[in-house]
């Protein structure tokens, strides 16, 4: 499928800022659960989880949804192809990796807001727990990877792209 330049490079610049958002949003999460961690105070520990529940909801899971499926529209629709470079099936393989693992964690989160709101109204207090921390790392450290496999776009063709580039000197 062959689109115009133009085209392609709105393509691009959607798939650029879908993921910028997403590590920014992944960022602002490793602040946020770094700060419940070290907080002496229980209020802003259930202040953090509150918070990380709907940036949870509403920013990480759109955003990493967003640079999923951009993605994939990009590796279709330009010369690196979905499966013809490894770099590209890497990325895919983390970016989906990731977004399965925070759709899963969302529960989580929506544990750990609920456990807050519970202590607010009077419950036991909220303990902080390490879990959004190092969840937030784990992200951090995939997603900067896959932001090195698209700057430095490593070689090596898959055996479909060497089929491909075999058949396009050929044919």
């Amino acid at each position: 499928m062959t689109l115009p330049v133009g085209w392609r490079r709105a393509g691009l610049l959607v798939h650029i800022a879908a993921s910028v958002g997403w590590l920014g949003a992944v960022a602002a999460s490793l602040v946020l659960a770094g700060l419940a961690v070290t907080a002496a105070d229980p209020r802003t520990v259930n202040a953090v989880y509150l918070i990380l529940e709907l940036l949870g909801w509403y920013v990480l899971v759109p955003f990493g949804i967003a640079s999923l499926i951009t993605g994939l529209a990009q590796s279709m629709i330009t010369v690196w192809g979905l499966v013809r470079h490894y770099w590209v099936v890497v990325k895919l393989v983390l970016t989906a990796f990731a977004v399965a693992v925070l759709l899963l964690y969302t529960r989580t989160l929506d544990a750990l807001a609920d456990t807050a709101r519970l202590a607010a109204d009077g419950g036991p207090p909220m303990t902080a727990t390490a879990s959004p921390l190092v969840h937030a790392s784990g992200a951090a450290i995939l997603l900067l990877i896959a932001l090195a496999l698209s700057v430095y776009k490593p070689r090596g063709l898959t055996p479909a792209g060497h089929r491909r580039r075999r058949s396009a000197g050929t044919g």
